[in-house]
């Protein structure tokens, strides 16, 4: 999916001016990184809060219009309102698509309700990690990372090593091959199924 932001550079800083912008229905922003210095810059309030609400937003290469100019970024971080729908500040990351770049994509998680552990066991899945740090070409990036639960047995887990990448992406890990998800059995749950199996018997 792509995304196209228009934007207006600003010159005035500083936490009055930022206020100024907010009843003004803007968000204040920069954009830094590659060789060119870091630009401020504005951007409409309620394009960048729907456009936040959107999951791929967060994981795409998104192009930037500024007075004109085209800007390659990613999203790097974003302030909102503790309880109001309000924008307060974003940042965004240049890339070059001749570079890697790291960036964290979500994990969508699939076929759950036909996982052994879970039809047949009546386990519970627990989603340890909800996104992953995955590097690539921009042009590369995936929207999110599909995990595949339907071969999980109750008391498996299925780690970052078992997933299926695209071509170009690798996930970025520190340290142990670390668990994505897993199903537990509820409380009992063993003696239940055995009891059933024993019934149907």
């Amino acid at each position: 999916m792509k995304f196209e932001l228009n934007a207006q550079k600003r010159t005035l800083q500083g936490s009055g001016a930022s206020r100024r912008l907010r009843r003004a229905n803007k968000v204040p922003a920069i954009v830094y990184g590659g060789t060119a210095a870091p630009t401020m810059i504005e951007l409409d309030h309620n394009t960048i809060l729907l456009s936040l609400r959107k999951e791929t937003f967060h994981s795409s290469v998104l192009t930037l219009n500024i007075d004109g100019a085209t800007e390659t970024v990613l999203l790097r971080d974003s302030q909102v309102h503790q309880y109001k729908p309000l924008v307060l500040h974003c940042d965004f990351l240049r890339v070059d698509t001749t570079h890697v770049v790291h960036q964290k994509v979500p994990l969508h998680f699939v076929n759950a309700d036909i996982a052994p552990g879970v039809k047949l066991s009546g386990g519970n899945v627990s989603h340890v990690m909800g996104e992953i740090d995955v590097s690539c070409l921009p042009q590369d990036l995936p929207a999110y990372i599909e995990v595949d639960l339907k071969d999980l047995q109750a008391g498996q887990s299925i780690h970052v090593s078992q997933l299926t990448f695209p071509a170009g992406v690798k996930p970025v890990v520190h340290g142990d091959d670390h668990v994505v998800a897993a199903i537990n059995l509820k409380k009992g749950g063993g003696d239940a199924a055995a009891e059933g199996e024993a019934a149907s018997a």
